[in-house]
């Protein structure tokens, strides 16, 4: 048995002691050698059957010989699910008397109501319970699954209804989106995988044949990626004698094309990847296409042009509808770290173009991901070094969120399980039900993928060819916690190792069984060499994890079941070309009220709840007590730690906890999980993952480019397929740097002119002409863009030195605005200067004679006066913004709609009137067109950084806002995800 949660995080435990018995074992025991244990039963120990065969496992037991009814072992409960604007409070989404388990939260409920009920609102046909809709999905599943033949009589067609019921009802497992829209509802398209590969040629009739294509999937809320690799390039010559375009200037049309397509009705981008390989003679044009486009935003923006998501002058800005991604070979690799020479080669003939050093084209890629988060890097000889089809062809593409990677023109169905479930009260880990949740939900995606509808007929045939599936699980951050283990750590990588060879593993004795029932994917036969020797590395890798770090049970179990799967592979073949990815699990992962989303660690420890009625609270991470009482810490300890989370939304400092703050370190905030610890969790499940992984490094804003290149060749070293940065505060719409540092000097160099800050003479050793801080721009349009409204630019720029007042003209322009917090009432007067800037303050508020009214007057002449003697009103409200005392609550202005205070609602509404949006976005004030701004892809809009759960105005965030309910989005693999609403800005 594996000892307790203190002693699992001992990088230095024997195997030994993990079998001796203790109370915290975090994984059941299992044995290896036990009985042979069917498809869907409850008595399965360890090891696979022989043979596909079915019965009840995780749903109610028979009674009297007869099935029982799925479901009546859940509370159920009818609750209402109602979604307000937070700016007016206006109810945006209202059905009342929706049915579901009592133990799912508000958010997941309001999802289902809002995203995946069917049929029109207030009408009969409009679905109101969770049992209609898992109802009409599994109904229609099985039905298929009976007409296909995978099922043997009623009792197991009983028992996979039963067990798959289950497993939904119970926010055990999701299937994707698409799934959810679609299947089981009459009259559409049984559209059920949202991921998708497509493929170009060097002709015209190819190029246009694309832009249709992914505006149909486009269309159907999913995603798709394209390799424009064989394209000729720039300096080619046409048939008829002319030079070619080159695939850059075709993206503009693909870019325009996912715009419009994006604003015909949809709530989400358009989620797409372009390609391109690192031997196209147009690869630096590829490379740096999105880091001009950056550049002339962040020009235009202190120009004075409103370049905003929605701004009017925004459309000028190319290539943001996709993520970019370069391909990269070994070969290309090893040359660049020995300083070798790289050859950039014609696409008709093949000849070389031009000879150019490895380590330019790697530092030119490294500069422009830091200078606006594109491209990322493929890796194309480890990506094809597992591939399963070879004898159809490379692997070139990958999906939007580059965790499906497979042949072109082909689809991936994506499912996840919500791996805390599987974690008891008790801390253990149940084995046994996780297989038999991997072995359901599987054989459902599988039924799924050779009846489902595709939006081409190259997709469809390529699909039914090779039958990929993308299984995976969420919630991996959250487990780690809760078992008292670092997400960075060596033990926490063997974990996460161990439960994604045991799910893939045992992923493959299904599609095995199914095989030996059906036959074999119709690519098999001539690809059988390479499945088997694919399936054979995965149980090599398996058996290269460390004993002394992962919990002895699980290991032993992941070895026997590959073992297993490459027994009956040999035997019988497989159904299935691929079987696992690691997807982002978006608004699946918030259906299943999962605290982490794929891969990623916890984003912070104070969380927002949604109440019933309406409204929100934020409550400390339910996965910190669980970790608390893992590693021995007593009620009045944790309630201790506990109180001190929910004051500071950090652990730092926290009373009693220096031995295990490591356990609940969270993507921000300032314990933060180093880039290394992301790129190194990545690499320990990846050998393990028949696809790859979604996820996105993020980097601090003063990472350098050196440091962008260091972690793209490690990433390669340690066996990724792909791996994409953020480095924070890169995008234009984020406050600006520009020619200023943080502490409001001049740049770092001390000099202002251009040639600080030329960023566009070349792209060897543009570097170095960068400041460490990310400035792009002047120091005079800096200053031109931060000055107040109306006000010449000369006023920033030639601040009186010594304290001068002045003084307001007798007949001056003033503005007066009514408001109210909680139940204070008052008005607000402010007389102006002729340029605009503000130069006196009146306030009154109700009660005249008391305390707060005095006190109140004698404040405003106070800031009257500073504002005549210089102090910029931002200083003010850098002071005042956020001070917390009664009165406070709601206020009656649709821009600010809950103040701390009197003062904090007051220098809100003084930001909005007097400051610039770049001064403004510093301290996390924003208007409410800003709030409601679309999320294009690759461009991130202002944000406040989420420390530890809570706003402070001081950090950035790299976010973009929801463009439904106006919250500010966090990560989810490489996509973005709203924790309010559960939009999602890819594929999920």
């Amino acid at each position: 048995m594996s000892a307790s949660g203190s002693q699992l995080a001992s990088r230095h435990q024997t195997t030994a002691s993990k079998r001796q018995s203790g109370k915290h074992q975090p994984f059941a025991e299992q044995s290896v050698d036990a009985e042979e244990h069917k498809l869907f039963g409850s008595t399965s120990h360890g090891k696979s059957s022989k043979t596909l065969s079915y019965s009840k496992g995780h749903s109610t037991e028979d009674k009297e010989g007869e099935g029982s009814k799925e479901g009546e072992e859940i509370e159920w409960e009818l609750r209402d699910s109602r979604l307000t604007d937070y700016r007016d409070g206006s109810v945006v989404f209202e059905q009342t008397d929706v049915e579901v388990p009592s133990s799912w939260s508000q958010n997941a409920t309001n999802i289902l109501a809002q995203k995946y009920f069917r049929g029109v609102l207030n009408t009969p046909e409009r679905e109101t319970s969770l049992k209609q809709v898992v109802g009409r999905i599994v109904s229609r599943i099985a039905s298929w699954g009976d007409d296909g033949g995978y099922f043997k009589g009623k009792r197991e067609t009983d028992a996979f209804i039963a067990d798959l019921t289950h497993l939904l009802y119970t926010q055990k497992a999701a299937f994707n989106s698409p799934v959810w829209f679609n299947i089981g509802v009459d009259g559409v398209p049984q559209q059920a995988s949202a991921c998708f590969i497509l493929s170009v040629d060097d002709t015209i009739e190819s190029i246009m044949e694309w832009y249709a294509e992914e505006a149909l999937i486009f269309k159907g809320g999913s995603g798709s990626g394209v390799n424009l690799s064989n394209i000729r390039a720039s300096s080619e010559l046409l048939t008829g004698g002319g030079i070619a375009s080159g695939p850059v200037s075709f993206m503009r049309g693909a870019d325009a094309s996912a715009g419009a397509v994006k604003s015909g009705g949809k709530t989400r981008r358009a989620a797409k990847m372009v390609i391109l390989d690192a031997d196209h003679p147009d690869i630096s044009e590829f490379v740096f296409c999105k880091a001009r486009e950056e550049r002339k935003s962040r020009a235009l923006a202190a120009a004075g042009f409103d370049m905003g998501i929605n701004g009017v002058d925004a459309m000028s800005i190319q290539y943001q509808n996709a993520n970019n991604s370069v391909r990269v070979t070994d070969d290309f690799m090893h040359a660049v770290i020995n300083d070798d020479t790289w050859n950039l080669k014609a696409r008709i003939d093949g000849s070389v173009v031009e000879t150019i050093p490895a380590r330019d084209l790697m530092r030119q890629i490294a500069e422009a991901a830091w200078e606006c988060a594109d491209p990322g890097m493929q890796f194309h000889t480890t990506i094809n070094r597992w591939h399963t089809a070879v004898a159809d062809g490379d692997i070139v593409a990958s999906n939007p969120c580059s965790e499906y990677m497979h042949l072109n023109d082909s689809a991936c169905n994506l499912a996840s399980i919500n791996l805390l479930h599987f974690l008891g009260s008790d801390g253990m880990f149940d084995i046994d039900g996780f297989r038999h949740a991997v072995r359901v939900v599987f054989t459902a995606q599988e039924i799924l993928v050779g009846r489902a509808d595709y939006p081409t007929e190259k997709i469809k045939a390529t699909s039914n060819a090779f039958r990929q599936l993308g299984l995976g699980y969420a919630n991996l951050g959250a487990l780690l916690m809760a078992l008292g283990l670092p997400y960075d750590s060596d033990e926490g990588r063997a974990v996460a190792a161990s439960i994604t060879a045991l799910m893939t593993g045992e992923a493959y004795c299904v599609s095995a069984q199914i095989a030996a029932r059906l036959g074999p994917f119709s690519g098999y036969s001539k690809n059988r060499e390479h499945m088997l020797d694919v399936l054979h590395m995965h149980k090599q890798a398996v058996e290269s994890i460390d004993s002394d770090l992962a919990p002895v049970e699980l290991l032993e179990t992941a070895r026997q079941v590959w073992r297993e799967a490459n027994d009956l592979a040999a035997a019988h073949g497989v159904r299935n070309s691929q079987a696992t990815v690691l997807a982002p699990t978006g608004t699946i992962g918030l259906l299943m009220d999962c605290d982490t989303t794929g891969i990623e660690p916890d984003l912070a420890l104070v969380k927002h709840k949604r109440l019933v009625g309406g409204g929100m609270m934020e409550i400390v991470n339910q996965t910190i007590p669980r970790a608390l009482n893992r590693l021995g810490y007593s009620a009045e300890q944790t309630d201790a730690i506990l109180s001190h989370i929910a004051e500071h939304r950090s652990v730092v400092n926290a009373p009693m906890l220096a031995e295990h703050k490591r356990v609940f370190d969270c993507s921000l905030g300032e314990a933060a999980i180093s880039c290394e610890g992301h790129v190194m969790m990545m690499g320990a499940v990846q050998p393990f993952l028949s696809g790859a992984i979604s996820k996105t490094v993020n980097m601090p804003e003063e990472a350098t480019v050196e440091d962008v290149e260091e972690l793209f060749i490690t990433s390669w070293k340690l066996g990724l397929k792909a791996v994409a940065i953020y480095r924070d505060n890169c995008k234009v719409d984020q406050p600006l740097n520009a020619g200023v540092s943080k502490n409001g000097d001049a740049s770092s160099s001390g000099d202002s002119d251009a040639s600080n800050v030329e960023v566009s003479s070349g792209y060897s050793g543009m570097h170095t002409q960068v400041p460490s801080n990310g400035n792009m721009l002047p120091v005079v349009a800096h200053a031109a863009v931060n000055a107040a409204p109306h006000a010449p630019a000369h006023a920033v720029a030639h601040a009186p030195t010594a304290p001068v007042r002045e003084r307001l003209p007798r007949v001056r322009q003033s503005k007066t605005f009514e408001f109210r917090v909680a139940d204070c009432k008052g008005f607000v007067t402010v007389g102006e200067y002729d340029d605009g800037r503000p130069g006196e303050i009146f306030v009154n508020v109700s009660k005249q004679g008391s305390t707060l009214a005095g006190i109140m007057d004698a404040f405003a002449i106070s800031l009257s006066h500073g504002l005549q003697y210089g102090v910029p009103m931002i200083a003010f409200c850098k002071a005042f913004v956020g001070m917390r005392f009664e009165p406070e609550g709601i206020t009656d202005d649709p821009e600010i709609r809950i103040a701390n205070s009197l003062m904090d609602y007051l220098f809100r509404r003084f930001a909005i009137m007097y400051l610039t949006s770049d001064e403004r976005v510093s301290l996390g004030i924003y208007t409410t067109d800003e709030r409601i701004q679309q999320t294009l892809p690759g461009v991130e809009e202002k944000a406040t950084r989420t420390v530890q759960g809570a706003d402070f105005p001081a950090h950035s965030q790299s976010a973009p806002i929801c463009m439904d309910c106006g919250v500010t989005m966090q990560r989810a693999g490489s996509c973005y995800l709203c924790i309010s609403c559960g939009n999602t800005s890819g594929c999920s």
